[in-house]
């Protein structure tokens, strides 16, 4: 028998690895067609979870759509995708043009992709380790009809794991909007999540802080439950732009379990009124950024 059965002669793996090689450079050039039809790509993330950082990606991007830009919102938490639920969006994505992967519509303006929506189980546990998480991430670009964007929101897990470094391997010139409450318990987690993407040379496009006091739905005063003005400090502390502070608030809530982004509820709130105020001010930070500006295509 030849010493080379099995495929294991250095003729038969180079074979293999220049196909391996091939496919990679042609999703590579995918990626790349794909983001420079894409002007501003959001990059959001915070240092710890249950700081609600999934609801502010879906309202900074609901909100966008809101004023007529075209939006797509891609959900990279492989583990936990609450994208979806906040959109009152179900069942699974469809195949389009030339093999390519439509994201789910939630309204002319606003797609949609996320790792719930590729499940059959939407409680389905994702048993995956970083190379699969990678290539999951990489083909939510390459493999997406997402067409001319102005804004890509990118929902990023908490902390700085497989899912942020990717993100950041394969968009480097994303904005990053960071996201903490008030507390120290949070804020300590934030710096570290500053410091990450400072040695990822990423571009910080300023800070959120989330939960900042309470609304009373009864008299609409301010309580400070879990305190305020942390993140403004912490903003300062780095020289980072501050966008804005968003209040707990019932409305949240109701919003949540509706599947609608509370920016689009009829009702006003204070809740809603910080979160419009906040998607214009990512807006015009993002049109004003050097390193945006730099970057765009078309």
């Amino acid at each position: 028998m030849s010493s080379c059965s099995g495929g294991s002669c250095p003729s038969s793996n180079s074979s293999g690895l220049d196909s391996a090689n091939t496919k990679m450079a042609l999703q590579d050039h995918q990626i790349s067609v794909a983001l420079g039809r894409i002007r501003y790509k959001l990059f959001v993330m915070s240092g710890k979870g249950g700081v609600g950082k999934s609801s502010v990606s879906v309202n900074i991007a609901a909100a966008l759509a809101a004023r007529g830009f075209k939006v797509g919102l891609m959900d990279v938490d492989i583990h936990g995708p609450s994208v979806p639920r906040l959109l009152g969006l179900s069942g699974q994505l469809e195949i389009g043009r030339g093999r390519m992967v439509k994201p789910m519509r939630y309204n002319d303006n606003l797609h949609v992709v996320s790792m719930e929506s590729l499940l059959l189980d939407p409680d389905q546990a994702v048993l995956w380790r970083g190379p699969m998480k990678t290539t999951a991430i990489r083909q939510f670009i390459s493999d997406m009809q997402w067409g001319d964007l102005d804004f890509l929101v990118v929902d990023s897990p908490p902390g700085t794991g497989d899912e942020p470094m990717t993100v950041l391997k394969l968009i480097p010139e994303a904005l990053a909007v960071v996201v903490t409450t008030p507390q120290e318990v949070s804020l300590a987690d934030v710096r570290k999540a500053i410091n990450f993407l400072q040695y990822a040379q990423a571009n910080i496009l300023g800070v959120v802080e989330n939960m900042s006091g309470l609304a009373c739905p009864h008299c609409g005063k301010d309580i400070d439950l879990f305190k305020k003005g942390g993140g403004r400090v912490l903003a300062e502390q780095y020289g980072l732009e501050f966008l804005g502070a968003i209040p707990l608030d019932p409305a949240t809530v109701v919003a949540g379990d509706m599947g609608i982004p509370v920016v689009l509820l009829e009702a006003d709130s204070p809740a809603k009124q910080a979160l419009l105020a906040l998607g214009e001010r990512v807006a015009q930070a993002a049109q004003s950024s050097l390193e945006a500006a730099s970057t765009v295509h078309r």
